[in-house]
């Protein structure tokens, strides 16, 4: 070994532990340095960091312990058996986030481009195995060039044994990728398979086949970025959670979720200390909601006034914005809210914030996060596309991930709440455990208006003024069964509250049904719609 020139001859002896433990720390010391100062530099030349500048801002100082980071590949052919650096261009390890255990590995790409090989996929299984054994957070810093061609059905039998642990660990342990370069073909699905995906603007990018490809086989001309890029993900296809335009950044709210999680599914999310009085009153809420059901208000400002110091880390923000999902703490307690959203689509339910809805919601139940869902919602969107697209298939998936949960469950009408998107989104009927609305409520099969054209479709047909006996049938309907104590008449709510007591009135619930325990049936598992 050339490191051994380095060693005083008197610490070669082979007796001599001195020298053996010598060796040992330049052994190290080249793992550590990495290839060479040329690729670190061309590494950050690209506005990246290194694996290991990676792992030190997403862990607590001094906490990370390394596995494996002697560990080579052993592939020969194509120049392979003259290349073998340390750790095989993955680190692998566990740490701490705020004192709690987090397993963590990241791909190094100045070695083989972060390419996967078979020592590099057995690394990684190793660290999924003690993630689920250890029952903590598993986080993966991906900056991979896919599988290592040079070692053929070696490096795509690895992936697949990376997407049959994630499968494992769904519903476990937490599972965060974090998506820092560019990720092609297998890198590709094992995030798609984890819980939350982080990606950074301009430097990482995820797509099955490559512009190249894409180019030769459909003749479209398209960068990376286009094709891939951390904007396109958050705000188009929904593959990414969230989007920042540094790493720094990215890995700091890698932490700030972390925070928000247990660290497995037997756990309690952690409850943090509270300064934000629970009996605040929210005087505000009476002016942000206007009682007007066809005004449209922003709905992130009603929680902002709900949650501990108008803090909350909301999720998929800019993908199906007409739907909102955050976590968030009530007087230090973590919930997931679900809320519509009446400044986009005015709030209604479509496909794609069924999908968001419900991948929120089985997340919150396989992590005993209560949920909270504000419901403002006119009904699902009609139209030939969605009809088309599947609207009755995914739709019941929102429906379905609220059934199946047996977290605590608490719903909190607003305004409308009308047809089967009000049975859907945690009405009492599905098995919300608590059921609240504010005086402005307004629940029905449908609006007042469509409702006394068909009723009163006659009547209002042969009226000497039509549009007079429209409005009289219509004042008539909402007077009968649209004013907001005839749901809790039937027994339909729980209570109708005043808004300004609500923040109150949700953290008592809360504690109530903290000790919540709900039996299900025997089964191996459902067969939820797709």
């Amino acid at each position: 070994m050339t490191i051994l020139n380095d060693i005083p001859q008197l610490l070669q002896d082979s007796g001599h532990a001195r020298g053996r433990v010598a060796e040992l720390h330049l052994v190290r010391a080249e793992a550590l340095r990495g290839p060479s100062e040329k690729a670190t530099a061309a590494q950050h030349a690209k506005g990246k960091l290194t694996a290991r500048e990676r792992i030190e801002l997403l862990l607590d100082a001094g906490s990370f312990t390394e596995v494996e980071q002697l560990r080579r590949h052993r592939a020969t052919g194509f120049g392979l058996e003259t290349k073998k650096p340390y750790t095989d261009g993955v680190i692998t390890g566990w740490g701490t986030v705020e004192g709690r255990t987090v397993f963590v590995y990241a791909h190094d790409f100045r070695i083989f481009g972060g390419a996967l090989g078979e020592a590099h996929a057995t690394k990684i299984h190793k660290i999924m195995d003690m993630a689920i054994a250890a029952g903590a957070p598993l986080v993966s810093l991906n900056d991979g060039a896919g599988a290592r061609i040079q070692e053929g059905v070696s490096a795509l039998a690895g992936y697949g044994g990376i997407f049959q642990r994630n499968t494992r660990a769904s519903g476990v342990i937490p599972q965060i990728s974090v998506m820092l370069g560019p990720c092609a073909g297998g890198a590709a699905y094992s995030p798609a398979l984890t819980d939350f995906v982080f990606m950074v603007r301009d430097t990482s990018q995820m797509f099955i086949t490559g512009p190249d490809v894409v180019r030769a086989v459909t003749g479209e001309e398209i960068t990376q970025n286009g094709l891939g890029g951390a904007d396109v993900h958050a705000e188009t296809s929904g593959v990414a959670h969230f989007a920042y335009d540094d790493e720094e950044t990215c890995l700091h709210e890698v932490r700030y979720l972390l925070s928000m999680l247990p660290q497995n599914n037997r756990e309690h999310p952690p409850c943090t200390p509270c300064t934000d009085a629970p009996g605040r009153r929210g005087e505000a809420l009476l002016d942000l909601v206007p009682a007007d059901g066809n005004r449209p208000y922003d709905m992130t400002r009603v929680i902002e006034e709900l949650v501990d110091d108008g803090d909350f880390l909301e999720v998929h923000e800019r993908w199906a914005r007409n739907l909102i999902c955050v976590l968030a703490r009530l007087n230090g307690q973590v919930v997931g809210i679900v809320a519509n959203q009446p400044q986009h689509l005015a709030g209604v339910l479509d496909i794609e914030a069924s999908e968001k809805g419900a991948r929120f919601v089985q997340m919150c139940d396989a992590f005993n996060i209560p949920i909270v869902t504000l419901l403002d919602v006119p009904g699902f969107l009609p139209g030939v596309d969605q009809e088309h697209g599947g609207i009755i298939r995914h739709g019941a998936k929102l429906l379905y991930a609220y059934c199946n949960a047996t977290v605590p469950r608490i719903s909190l009408i607003l305004r409308k709440a009308y047809g089967g998107a009000y049975i859907v989104m945690d009405s009492q009927s599905i098995g919300a455990d608590l059921t609240y609305a504010w005086p402005t409520n307004e629940i029905a099969v449908m609006g007042a208006e469509g409702a006394a054209g068909v009723i009163f479709k006659r009547q209002i047909a042969q009226a000497a003024d039509p549009a007079a006996m429209r409005a009289r049938m219509v004042k008539e309907y909402k007077a009968e069964l649209m004013h907001p104590y005839y749901a809790a008449e039937r027994g339909l709510l729980d209570d109708v509250i005043d808004p300004a007591e609500t923040r109150e009135v949700l953290i008592r619930s809360l504690v109530m049904l903290r000790t919540k325990h709900a039996d299900v049936p025997s089964r191996k598992h459902g067969n939820p719609p797709q």
